[in-house]
């Protein structure tokens, strides 16, 4: 069951002021470091309550669940967190604000295409892959080139997503993220979940993406971006 409206504001506000906490910590602004809402397998109802406790970023893996809950909801910036399908670029393209997960040109290309057709400029991150188990994420080293034809494309290439491994050495793993995302550019380093977000945050992280720490526990499902 979701958490009650009432209990998501109070981690949200637990959570802000731990969040500022670190970032002071590692030598940043406090309120530097966004809080994005994963919605994924949340009802409407939770999604609503993460917005009236201050959040204004969520965040879904699949444009179905989208549709389905996030229409018609109060200003937010809206997030698309799943891997990118080419077939799904115009839906993907039309219904988020940001595409954290563009990690090989075709379906950049192909997210361009369904923004000019829409009259919109996108805005994505380029996902760099930092863990031997994720299947999805470019090679560091190939991000500064993706983001350059993106850009070239009239992409809005704000930064760089990643997700921290399980187990090994998250430090280096994330040490490489935030290397990519310094040769990428942009505003948005995208790092961290409900497990490894301070260990982020001291890596230079500007977002936390956080779905069980604000909602709960979910039905164990496939390796989340949260």
């Amino acid at each position: 069951m979701p958490l009650a409206a009432d209990s998501v504001a109070q981690r949200v506000a637990t959570l802000r002021e731990r969040v500022d906490e670190v970032t002071v910590a590692s030598g940043r602004k406090r309120g530097s470091v966004a809080i994005l809402a994963v919605t994924k397998t949340q009802p409407r109802e939770a999604v609503v309550a993460a917005l009236d406790a201050g959040l204004t970023d969520i965040g879904e893996n699949y444009v179905q669940e989208a549709r389905d809950k996030y229409d018609g909801l109060p200003p937010c910036t809206k997030h698309f967190l799943g891997h990118v399908q080419t077939n799904k670029a115009k839906a993907i393209a039309a219904r988020f604000d940001v595409v954290q997960s563009v990690d090989r040109l075709d379906a950049g290309l192909a997210l361009a295409k369904a923004a000019r057709d829409a009259g919109r400029r996108l805005r994505v991150l380029v996902q760099v892959n930092v863990s031997p188990a994720e299947r999805f994420g470019a090679a560091p080293a190939d991000a500064p080139a993706l983001a350059a034809r993106l850009r070239a494309e009239g992409l809005h290439v704000d930064g760089v997503m990643a997700i921290g491994p399980l187990q090994g050495d998250v430090d280096a793993a994330f040490e490489t993220a935030r290397d990519a995302f310094e040769r990428v550019g942009g505003t948005t380093l995208s790092l961290g979940m409900s497990g490894d977000w301070e260990r982020a945050v001291r890596h230079g992280s500007t977002m936390v993406r956080l779905g069980t720490a604000i909602f709960g526990a979910r039905p164990a499902r496939e390796r989340s971006l949260a």
